[in-house]
Protein backbone atom coordinates (compact mmCIF):
# COMPACT_ATOMS: atom_id res chain seq x y z
CA UNK A 1 0.00 0.00 0.00
CA UNK A 2 1.52 3.66 -1.24
CA UNK A 3 2.30 5.17 2.48
CA UNK A 4 0.48 8.91 1.89
CA UNK A 5 0.13 11.53 4.24
CA UNK A 6 -2.17 12.11 6.45
CA UNK A 7 -2.47 16.01 5.85
CA UNK A 8 -4.31 17.66 3.71
CA UNK A 9 -2.16 20.15 1.94
CA UNK A 10 -3.03 23.21 -0.79
CA UNK A 11 -2.79 20.80 -3.53
CA UNK A 12 -5.61 18.65 -1.96
CA UNK A 13 -8.03 21.47 -2.27
CA UNK A 14 -7.39 22.02 -5.80
CA UNK A 15 -7.35 18.29 -6.85
CA UNK A 16 -10.62 17.87 -4.90
CA UNK A 17 -11.99 21.92 -6.19
CA UNK A 18 -11.10 20.07 -10.06
CA UNK A 19 -13.08 17.15 -9.31
CA UNK A 20 -15.71 18.37 -7.63
CA UNK A 21 -17.22 21.18 -10.13
CA UNK A 22 -16.35 19.03 -13.12
CA UNK A 23 -18.41 16.20 -11.94
CA UNK A 24 -21.11 19.03 -10.95
CA UNK A 25 -21.45 21.09 -13.81
CA UNK A 26 -21.36 17.11 -15.65
CA UNK A 27 -24.52 17.10 -13.26
CA UNK A 28 -25.66 19.84 -14.45
CA UNK A 29 -25.82 19.26 -18.21
CA UNK A 30 -26.76 15.26 -17.30
CA UNK A 31 -30.22 16.76 -16.23
CA UNK A 32 -30.55 19.68 -18.51
CA UNK A 33 -32.56 18.15 -21.08
CA UNK A 34 -34.92 16.33 -18.27
CA UNK A 35 -36.28 19.84 -16.86
CA UNK A 36 -36.37 21.12 -20.50
CA UNK A 37 -37.48 18.25 -22.37
CA UNK A 38 -41.35 18.87 -22.61
CA UNK A 39 -40.51 22.17 -24.16
CA UNK A 40 -37.63 21.65 -26.53
CA UNK A 41 -39.11 18.57 -27.64
CA UNK A 42 -42.07 20.91 -29.20
CA UNK A 43 -39.82 23.32 -30.11
CA UNK A 44 -37.57 20.97 -32.17
CA UNK A 45 -40.29 18.40 -33.60
CA UNK A 46 -43.81 21.44 -33.99
CA UNK A 47 -47.42 19.99 -33.98
CA UNK A 48 -46.46 16.33 -33.60
CA UNK A 49 -48.89 13.94 -31.90
CA UNK A 50 -48.39 13.08 -28.07
CA UNK A 51 -46.95 9.84 -29.03
CA UNK A 52 -44.66 10.83 -31.74
CA UNK A 53 -42.97 13.52 -28.87
CA UNK A 54 -43.05 11.11 -26.39
CA UNK A 55 -40.88 8.57 -28.55
CA UNK A 56 -38.38 11.64 -29.36
CA UNK A 57 -38.15 12.41 -25.86
CA UNK A 58 -37.19 8.46 -25.11
CA UNK A 59 -34.83 8.97 -27.41
CA UNK A 60 -32.90 12.50 -26.34
CA UNK A 61 -33.33 10.67 -22.83
CA UNK A 62 -31.75 7.64 -23.30
CA UNK A 63 -29.19 8.01 -25.42
CA UNK A 64 -26.60 10.41 -23.25
CA UNK A 65 -26.75 7.13 -20.93
CA UNK A 66 -25.71 5.46 -23.70
CA UNK A 67 -23.10 7.89 -24.36
CA UNK A 68 -21.93 7.42 -20.82
CA UNK A 69 -21.70 3.90 -20.76
CA UNK A 70 -19.44 3.51 -23.28
CA UNK A 71 -17.37 6.74 -22.08
CA UNK A 72 -16.94 4.98 -18.47
CA UNK A 73 -15.76 2.23 -20.63
CA UNK A 74 -13.35 4.23 -22.58
CA UNK A 75 -12.35 6.72 -20.53
CA UNK A 76 -11.44 4.12 -17.23
CA UNK A 77 -9.12 2.41 -19.95
CA UNK A 78 -7.57 5.86 -21.09
CA UNK A 79 -6.90 6.54 -17.12
CA UNK A 80 -5.14 3.31 -16.85
CA UNK A 81 -2.92 3.54 -19.91
CA UNK A 82 -2.11 7.45 -20.62
CA UNK A 83 -2.99 8.21 -16.92
CA UNK A 84 -5.44 9.94 -14.50
CA UNK A 85 -4.54 13.71 -15.49
CA UNK A 86 -5.27 13.40 -18.89
CA UNK A 87 -8.34 11.13 -18.56
CA UNK A 88 -9.89 13.72 -16.04
CA UNK A 89 -8.95 17.08 -18.18
CA UNK A 90 -10.22 15.81 -21.96
CA UNK A 91 -13.61 13.86 -20.36
CA UNK A 92 -14.79 17.37 -18.99
CA UNK A 93 -13.97 19.21 -22.51
CA UNK A 94 -15.52 16.48 -24.16
CA UNK A 95 -19.19 17.05 -22.50
CA UNK A 96 -18.69 20.74 -21.96
CA UNK A 97 -17.98 20.90 -25.68
CA UNK A 98 -21.04 19.19 -26.63
CA UNK A 99 -23.68 20.71 -24.12
CA UNK A 100 -22.58 23.90 -25.76
CA UNK A 101 -23.13 22.28 -28.90
CA UNK A 102 -26.20 20.81 -27.99
CA UNK A 103 -28.03 24.57 -27.89
CA UNK A 104 -27.10 25.30 -31.68
CA UNK A 105 -27.92 21.81 -32.73
CA UNK A 106 -30.67 22.49 -35.13
CA UNK A 107 -33.02 19.30 -35.41
CA UNK A 108 -34.13 16.72 -32.88
CA UNK A 109 -31.38 14.15 -35.10
CA UNK A 110 -28.32 16.91 -33.97
CA UNK A 111 -29.40 16.79 -30.76
CA UNK A 112 -29.73 13.01 -29.93
CA UNK A 113 -25.71 13.22 -31.03
CA UNK A 114 -24.52 16.00 -28.99
CA UNK A 115 -26.33 14.33 -25.76
CA UNK A 116 -24.84 10.90 -26.82
CA UNK A 117 -21.06 12.23 -26.84
CA UNK A 118 -21.71 14.61 -23.99
CA UNK A 119 -22.87 11.72 -21.69
CA UNK A 120 -19.63 9.75 -23.64
CA UNK A 121 -17.62 12.54 -21.44
CA UNK A 122 -19.88 12.70 -18.47
CA UNK A 123 -19.86 9.19 -18.20
CA UNK A 124 -15.59 9.28 -17.94
CA UNK A 125 -15.59 11.78 -15.27
CA UNK A 126 -17.48 9.92 -13.24
CA UNK A 127 -14.91 7.31 -13.46
CA UNK A 128 -11.55 9.72 -13.75
CA UNK A 129 -12.49 11.63 -10.93
CA UNK A 130 -13.43 9.06 -8.62
CA UNK A 131 -10.02 7.34 -9.21
CA UNK A 132 -7.57 9.95 -9.32
CA UNK A 133 -9.41 11.26 -5.49
CA UNK A 134 -9.05 7.70 -4.26
CA UNK A 135 -5.22 7.46 -4.88
CA UNK A 136 -4.10 10.93 -4.05
CA UNK A 137 -6.90 11.75 -1.08
CA UNK A 138 -5.15 10.94 2.48
CA UNK A 139 -6.52 7.80 3.61
CA UNK A 140 -8.12 9.04 7.01
CA UNK A 141 -10.37 11.50 5.60
CA UNK A 142 -10.97 9.67 1.86
CA UNK A 143 -14.09 8.16 3.00
CA UNK A 144 -15.32 11.61 3.85
CA UNK A 145 -14.23 13.69 1.37
CA UNK A 146 -15.48 10.86 -1.60
CA UNK A 147 -18.98 11.94 0.31
CA UNK A 148 -18.39 15.40 -0.62
CA UNK A 149 -17.48 14.53 -3.62
CA UNK A 150 -20.87 12.59 -4.23
CA UNK A 151 -22.59 15.57 -3.75
CA UNK A 152 -21.57 16.97 -6.75
CA UNK A 153 -24.31 15.51 -8.52
CA UNK A 154 -26.82 16.62 -6.71
CA UNK A 155 -25.70 19.57 -6.50
CA UNK A 156 -25.60 19.79 -10.46
CA UNK A 157 -28.94 18.66 -10.57
CA UNK A 158 -30.34 21.78 -8.29
CA UNK A 159 -28.24 23.59 -10.88
CA UNK A 160 -30.31 22.36 -13.82
CA UNK A 161 -33.41 23.29 -11.95
CA UNK A 162 -32.30 26.31 -10.94
CA UNK A 163 -31.06 27.20 -14.86
CA UNK A 164 -34.23 26.18 -16.07
CA UNK A 165 -36.55 28.02 -13.37
CA UNK A 166 -34.73 31.14 -14.62
CA UNK A 167 -33.48 30.41 -17.85
CA UNK A 168 -36.79 29.48 -20.26
CA UNK A 169 -35.59 29.23 -23.44
CA UNK A 170 -34.22 26.21 -23.41
CA UNK A 171 -30.68 26.86 -26.03
CA UNK A 172 -29.51 29.42 -23.90
CA UNK A 173 -29.32 27.41 -20.92
CA UNK A 174 -26.91 24.61 -22.84
CA UNK A 175 -24.44 27.48 -23.18
CA UNK A 176 -23.45 26.58 -19.22
CA UNK A 177 -20.87 24.18 -20.92
CA UNK A 178 -19.15 27.08 -20.88
CA UNK A 179 -17.84 26.56 -17.19
CA UNK A 180 -16.85 23.18 -17.11
CA UNK A 181 -14.73 23.69 -20.34
CA UNK A 182 -13.17 26.27 -18.51
CA UNK A 183 -12.27 24.04 -15.73
CA UNK A 184 -10.81 21.44 -18.90
CA UNK A 185 -8.19 24.52 -19.79
CA UNK A 186 -7.30 25.43 -16.36
CA UNK A 187 -6.76 22.04 -14.93
CA UNK A 188 -4.06 21.90 -17.27
CA UNK A 189 -1.91 23.92 -15.55
CA UNK A 190 -2.77 22.96 -11.58
CA UNK A 191 -3.73 19.44 -11.74
CA UNK A 192 -0.61 16.97 -11.38
CA UNK A 193 -0.51 13.24 -12.17
CA UNK A 194 -1.04 10.60 -9.80
CA UNK A 195 1.72 9.40 -8.30
CA UNK A 196 0.32 6.19 -7.11
CA UNK A 197 -0.02 5.53 -10.92
CA UNK A 198 3.15 6.78 -11.93
CA UNK A 199 4.88 3.94 -9.49
CA UNK A 200 2.50 1.37 -10.83
CA UNK A 201 3.21 2.00 -14.48
CA UNK A 202 7.12 1.85 -13.52
CA UNK A 203 6.46 -1.20 -12.10
CA UNK A 204 5.30 -3.00 -14.50
CA UNK A 205 7.29 -1.24 -17.34
CA UNK A 206 10.66 -2.72 -14.99
CA UNK A 207 8.61 -6.15 -14.49
CA UNK A 208 8.75 -5.89 -11.41
CA UNK A 209 4.76 -5.98 -10.98
CA UNK A 210 2.72 -8.83 -13.18
CA UNK A 211 0.07 -7.57 -15.32
CA UNK A 212 -2.99 -8.09 -14.60
CA UNK A 213 -6.45 -7.50 -16.05
CA UNK A 214 -9.69 -7.03 -14.92
CA UNK A 215 -11.35 -10.36 -15.81
CA UNK A 216 -8.19 -12.49 -13.30
CA UNK A 217 -9.56 -15.57 -11.37
CA UNK A 218 -8.61 -13.28 -8.18
CA UNK A 219 -11.01 -9.96 -9.46
CA UNK A 220 -13.77 -11.59 -10.81
CA UNK A 221 -16.22 -11.91 -8.35
CA UNK A 222 -15.68 -8.54 -7.04
CA UNK A 223 -16.67 -7.48 -11.22
CA UNK A 224 -19.63 -8.97 -11.35
CA UNK A 225 -20.98 -7.86 -7.59
CA UNK A 226 -19.91 -4.92 -8.04
CA UNK A 227 -21.30 -3.96 -11.87
CA UNK A 228 -24.64 -5.70 -9.66
CA UNK A 229 -25.11 -3.20 -6.94
CA UNK A 230 -23.99 -0.15 -8.47
CA UNK A 231 -26.00 -1.30 -11.95
CA UNK A 232 -28.99 -1.49 -9.59
CA UNK A 233 -29.28 2.03 -8.48
CA UNK A 234 -28.10 3.51 -11.77
CA UNK A 235 -30.85 2.42 -13.35
CA UNK A 236 -33.38 3.28 -10.10
CA UNK A 237 -31.85 6.59 -10.53
CA UNK A 238 -31.59 7.47 -14.05
CA UNK A 239 -35.33 5.86 -14.76
CA UNK A 240 -36.76 7.89 -11.87
CA UNK A 241 -35.18 11.31 -12.19
CA UNK A 242 -35.04 11.31 -16.26
CA UNK A 243 -38.59 11.37 -15.83
CA UNK A 244 -40.09 12.88 -13.13
CA UNK A 245 -39.96 16.57 -14.31
CA UNK A 246 -42.49 14.86 -17.47
CA UNK A 247 -44.06 12.72 -14.77
CA UNK A 248 -44.68 16.11 -12.40
CA UNK A 249 -46.08 17.56 -15.37
CA UNK A 250 -48.42 14.79 -16.47
CA UNK A 251 -50.23 14.80 -12.98
CA UNK A 252 -50.43 18.53 -13.02
CA UNK A 253 -53.08 20.85 -14.08
CA UNK A 254 -50.80 23.80 -14.90
CA UNK A 255 -50.66 24.28 -18.64
CA UNK A 256 -46.78 24.03 -18.68
CA UNK A 257 -45.64 23.06 -15.15
CA UNK A 258 -42.76 24.97 -15.05
CA UNK A 259 -42.52 26.00 -11.78
CA UNK A 260 -43.74 22.30 -9.99
CA UNK A 261 -41.00 20.61 -12.65
CA UNK A 262 -38.12 23.23 -11.61
CA UNK A 263 -39.06 22.66 -7.24
CA UNK A 264 -39.53 19.13 -7.73
CA UNK A 265 -35.91 18.74 -9.30
CA UNK A 266 -34.07 21.15 -7.26
CA UNK A 267 -35.59 18.96 -4.29
CA UNK A 268 -34.39 15.85 -5.60
CA UNK A 269 -31.54 17.68 -5.83
CA UNK A 270 -30.47 19.13 -2.54
CA UNK A 271 -32.13 15.53 -1.11
CA UNK A 272 -29.20 13.59 -2.75
CA UNK A 273 -26.95 16.19 -1.69
CA UNK A 274 -27.99 16.07 2.09
CA UNK A 275 -27.46 12.15 1.54
CA UNK A 276 -24.01 12.22 -0.72
CA UNK A 277 -23.02 14.73 2.69
CA UNK A 278 -23.29 12.15 5.26
CA UNK A 279 -22.66 9.31 3.17
CA UNK A 280 -19.04 9.11 4.31
CA UNK A 281 -20.13 8.73 7.69
CA UNK A 282 -22.88 6.65 7.18
CA UNK A 283 -20.43 4.21 5.82
CA UNK A 284 -17.85 4.96 8.78
CA UNK A 285 -20.76 4.05 11.13
CA UNK A 286 -21.99 0.94 10.24
CA UNK A 287 -19.70 -0.38 7.12
CA UNK A 288 -20.37 -0.70 3.39
CA UNK A 289 -23.03 -3.67 3.40
CA UNK A 290 -25.45 -2.24 5.88
CA UNK A 291 -25.24 1.00 4.34
CA UNK A 292 -26.00 -0.57 0.93
CA UNK A 293 -28.87 -2.69 2.42
CA UNK A 294 -30.36 0.78 3.89
CA UNK A 295 -30.29 2.61 0.44
CA UNK A 296 -31.95 0.27 -0.86
CA UNK A 297 -34.95 -0.26 1.53
CA UNK A 298 -35.08 2.61 1.46
CA UNK A 299 -35.19 3.48 -2.15
CA UNK A 300 -38.13 0.76 -2.67
CA UNK A 301 -40.31 2.14 0.19
CA UNK A 302 -39.72 5.73 -1.03
CA UNK A 303 -40.43 5.08 -4.61
CA UNK A 304 -43.84 2.80 -3.70
CA UNK A 305 -45.53 5.80 -1.64
CA UNK A 306 -44.18 8.39 -4.69
CA UNK A 307 -45.47 6.64 -7.78
CA UNK A 308 -48.32 4.57 -5.93
CA UNK A 309 -50.46 6.86 -4.23
CA UNK A 310 -50.08 10.45 -6.18
CA UNK A 311 -52.45 10.17 -8.61
CA UNK A 312 -52.26 14.57 -8.72
CA UNK A 313 -50.12 16.71 -7.88
CA UNK A 314 -50.13 17.95 -4.26
CA UNK A 315 -47.27 19.13 -2.01
CA UNK A 316 -47.10 15.43 0.26
CA UNK A 317 -45.03 14.56 -3.33
CA UNK A 318 -42.05 17.49 -2.25
CA UNK A 319 -41.01 14.87 1.07
CA UNK A 320 -41.20 11.72 -0.98
CA UNK A 321 -39.21 12.80 -3.50
CA UNK A 322 -36.97 14.41 -0.94
CA UNK A 323 -36.46 10.79 1.03
CA UNK A 324 -35.88 9.25 -2.19
CA UNK A 325 -32.89 11.37 -3.29
CA UNK A 326 -31.35 11.57 0.01
CA UNK A 327 -30.96 7.89 0.06
CA UNK A 328 -29.88 7.65 -3.78
CA UNK A 329 -27.23 10.58 -2.48
CA UNK A 330 -25.74 8.50 0.51
CA UNK A 331 -25.35 5.00 -2.03
CA UNK A 332 -23.27 7.04 -4.42
CA UNK A 333 -21.44 8.30 -1.82
CA UNK A 334 -20.71 4.76 -0.33
CA UNK A 335 -20.24 2.93 -3.34
CA UNK A 336 -17.34 5.49 -4.69
CA UNK A 337 -15.75 4.77 -1.65
CA UNK A 338 -16.02 1.25 -2.05
CA UNK A 339 -15.77 -0.03 -5.30
CA UNK A 340 -12.25 1.41 -6.60
CA UNK A 341 -10.64 -0.13 -3.72
CA UNK A 342 -11.72 -3.61 -4.84
CA UNK A 343 -8.67 -2.89 -7.31
CA UNK A 344 -5.58 -2.54 -7.50
CA UNK A 345 -3.98 0.84 -8.84
CA UNK A 346 -2.71 -0.92 -12.59
CA UNK A 347 -6.60 -1.67 -13.40
CA UNK A 348 -8.18 0.24 -11.01
CA UNK A 349 -9.66 2.79 -13.67
CA UNK A 350 -10.63 -0.12 -15.73
CA UNK A 351 -12.55 -2.04 -12.92
CA UNK A 352 -14.47 1.16 -11.22
CA UNK A 353 -15.50 2.01 -15.57
CA UNK A 354 -16.91 -1.50 -15.64
CA UNK A 355 -18.58 -1.72 -12.45
CA UNK A 356 -19.65 1.75 -12.61
CA UNK A 357 -21.19 1.59 -16.50
CA UNK A 358 -22.13 -2.31 -17.08
CA UNK A 359 -25.96 -1.36 -15.70
CA UNK A 360 -25.57 2.03 -17.37
CA UNK A 361 -26.54 0.02 -20.68
CA UNK A 362 -29.31 -1.62 -18.99
CA UNK A 363 -30.08 1.65 -17.39
CA UNK A 364 -30.74 3.60 -20.82
CA UNK A 365 -32.72 1.00 -22.27
CA UNK A 366 -34.78 1.55 -18.86
CA UNK A 367 -34.93 5.36 -19.17
CA UNK A 368 -35.77 4.76 -23.34
CA UNK A 369 -38.42 2.15 -21.96
CA UNK A 370 -40.44 4.59 -19.33
CA UNK A 371 -41.20 6.84 -22.40
CA UNK A 372 -42.03 4.32 -25.24
CA UNK A 373 -44.23 2.21 -22.80
CA UNK A 374 -45.76 4.66 -20.54
CA UNK A 375 -48.83 4.31 -22.69
CA UNK A 376 -49.20 1.13 -22.41
CA UNK A 377 -48.06 0.70 -18.63
CA UNK A 378 -51.14 2.93 -17.78
CA UNK A 379 -48.80 6.47 -17.02
CA UNK A 380 -45.78 7.89 -16.35
CA UNK A 381 -46.69 7.33 -12.26
CA UNK A 382 -47.02 3.12 -13.51
CA UNK A 383 -44.23 2.89 -15.58
CA UNK A 384 -41.66 4.55 -13.11
CA UNK A 385 -43.03 2.13 -10.03
CA UNK A 386 -42.38 -0.65 -12.02
CA UNK A 387 -39.02 -0.18 -12.68
CA UNK A 388 -38.16 1.25 -9.32
CA UNK A 389 -38.22 -2.68 -8.62
CA UNK A 390 -34.83 -2.95 -9.67
CA UNK A 391 -34.12 -2.01 -6.09
CA UNK A 392 -35.16 -5.48 -4.70
CA UNK A 393 -33.00 -6.74 -7.03
CA UNK A 394 -30.25 -4.52 -5.54
CA UNK A 395 -31.04 -5.20 -2.04
CA UNK A 396 -31.35 -9.26 -2.66
CA UNK A 397 -27.90 -9.01 -4.42
CA UNK A 398 -26.40 -7.34 -1.47
CA UNK A 399 -27.83 -9.19 1.04
CA UNK A 400 -26.72 -12.21 -0.63
CA UNK A 401 -23.06 -11.37 -1.55
CA UNK A 402 -21.00 -13.84 0.56
CA UNK A 403 -19.45 -10.58 2.34
CA UNK A 404 -17.96 -9.13 -0.36
CA UNK A 405 -20.00 -6.22 0.02
CA UNK A 406 -18.35 -5.15 3.32
CA UNK A 407 -14.37 -6.04 1.68
CA UNK A 408 -12.88 -2.30 1.27
CA UNK A 409 -9.21 -2.87 1.11
CA UNK A 410 -6.89 0.18 0.70
CA UNK A 411 -5.07 -0.48 -2.30
CA UNK A 412 -4.80 3.30 -3.12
Amino acid sequence: MNKQTERVGGYHWILFAICFFGTAFGGTVSTLVSVYLPVAVKDLLGNKSAEDLNTISAYINSIFVFGGALGGFTWGIIGDKAGRKKAVILSIACYALFTIFTGYAPSWPGVVLCRFIAGFGMGGVLVTTTTIMIEEWPPSTRAIFMGFLSISIPIGIVSAGAINYFVSYWRQGFLIGVIPLAISIVSVWLLKESQTWEKSREKIEKKEELAVTIFSPQYRYHLLIGSLIFGAMLIGLWAIFSWVPTWVQSITNAADAQKERSISMMIFGMGGLTGGFLSGWLLNAIGSRKSMLLCYSACALCSLLLFRTNSVFTPVIYPELSGLALFFGASQGVLSVYIPQLFPTAIRATATGFCFNTGRVFTATAVLFVGVLETWLGGYGNALFIFSLVFLIGLTVTFFSRGAAEISPDNA
